[in-house]
């Protein structure tokens, strides 16, 4: 059988656009395909600019904690693309990513369609096909047009922080933002957002009001807070006190409340007790997001008491709360950043938090990405926001030098960060 990724070299193809919004190539593919997303499990249709991914984690862990069968459907992968697939349970295998891929793009007949499109229709048919119990489906980009937006009636949906992003696609202000990605709210689904500025939640409330969707509004209708080692949850529904979620960062109090509130917002369709979501929080899983890395040669040429750290946050918005996280926990010893970056954002802001934290930057480009910001560019944006920046010749001659340099009796931190891009090379690369 042919593997995936020969299909997937073949479907990249189809249409000279990466990123192309519009449903009209979705539909026509699912009507060819007899229409799988009419026959998923129940849906959690998740949108937003950061936080989405912690989000699919959690509900994922809490589901399964709970005894159900789980799919997820992520983007974009890190080391391999079958990790966008999450099938009752397991990644999928090469060989069911295949017969779904060849299946679609003969369903396709060689018309125009980009890849995600056609590869989110592969994906409903496998979650179609498979039994579960819930289906929790992330938006590529946007909302309104993104090609998970064709699921009529989900279970509930979920808006996760919104910032800046993708403003060539979403519009040139938060709001315009904010309502693309509103669209996935649907006429009577409970909907649920995060803790957001008033003219994001404004966006949201007119949207859910138009729509006729019940908005649970965090900050307002549910809260989340650290206490001590847990975290305290309240809403309508009553208090719960909680542990820590296992995700570290401080902005992950927000994205753990934001999934309870989400469970409650299923809570008559899928039941899930207290235990079932202390588990969940305390046994979630999502590689590259703050994430320490403790083995492989790039930790191996740290001298001892140094920690290295990989983040793929990559907008304004990822840079506050990673900012915000390490002033607070990793005020022990200096922190270098590692930091890499497409040249479809916007790098400036996500540096800017860092001034007068990070001691240094050492930047590099993105191996084998064609719109990775070269070394030295990215290193006059850093000197411009404030910061000590050199370019280097890659991740590890970044990291080599930083450990030259020293200059810290108890060791230093390392943080590789700013594109999911550049995380997933520093995995690959580093084991």
């Amino acid at each position: 059988m042919t593997g995936p990724d020969t299909i997937l070299e073949r479907l990249k193809a189809l249409h000279p656009k990466l990123i192309d919004l519009s449903l009209d190539r979705m539909w026509r593919i699912l009507a060819a395909l007899d229409h799988p997303e009419r026959r998923l499990p129940p849906v959690i249709h998740i949108a937003g600019t950061n936080g989405k991914g912690s989000l699919v984690a959690y509900l994922r862990a809490i589901y399964e904690a709970a005894g159900y069968r789980v799919h997820a459907y992520t983007s974009p992968h890190l080391v391999r693309f079958n990790e966008r697939f999450y099938v009752a349970g397991a990644e999928i295998d090469d060989d069911r990513l295949a017969a779904y891929l060849a299946e679609c793009e003969q369903a396709n007949g060689g018309q125009p369609i980009t890849l995600f499109e056609i590869t989110t229709a592969a994906g409903l048919l496998a979650f179609a096909r498979t039994p579960a119990d819930v289906l929790i489906l992330e938006t590529g980009l946007g909302g309104r047009l993104d090609a998970t937006n064709v699921v009529e009636r989900p279970l509930a949906t979920a808006l996760t922080a919104i910032s800046m992003d993708h403003m060539q696609y979403l519009g040139d202000t938060i709001q315009q933002i904010a309502g693309e990605k509103a669209a996935i709210m649907k006429p009577g689904v409970p909907a649920v957002c995060a803790v957001e500025s008033p003219a994001v939640l404004a966006v949201l409330e007119a949207y859910a009001a138009k729509v006729g969707a019940t908005l649970a509004r965090g900050g307002i209708d549910w809260s989340a807070e650290a206490t001590g080692d847990g975290m305290a949850y309240r809403s309508k529904s009553g208090a719960r006190a909680l542990p820590r979620p296992v995700l570290p960062g401080l902005h992950q109090i927000g994205n753990a409340g934001t999934a309870v509130a989400v469970i409650e917002a299923a809570m008559a369709r899928l039941p899930v007790d207290d235990a079932a979501i202390a588990t969940g929080l305390q046994t979630a899983r999502w590689p590259a997001r703050m994430q320490r890395l403790t083995r492989g040669p790039l930790v191996d040429a740290l001298p001892d008491g140094w920690e290295l750290w990989l983040d793929g946050g990559h907008n304004g918005g990822a840079g506050e709360v990673i900012a915000a996280t390490a002033r607070a926990q990793w005020a022990d010893r200096p922190l270098h950043l590692v930091f890499g970056m497409l040249d479809t954002k916007v790098p400036v802001e996500y540096l800017r938090p860092f001034a007068g934290l990070a001691r240094d930057v050492q930047t590099v480009a993105i191996p084998g990405e064609p719109h990775s910001l070269p070394a030295d560019q990215t290193a006059a944006i850093a000197r411009s926001a404030g910061l000590a920046a050199t370019p280097a010749a890659g991740v590890p001659a970044a990291i080599a030098h930083i450990a030259a340099a020293g200059g810290h009796r108890d060791g230093g931190r390392i943080l590789i960060c700013g594109s999911l891009y550049l995380a997933g090379h520093v995995l690959r690369e580093n084991g």
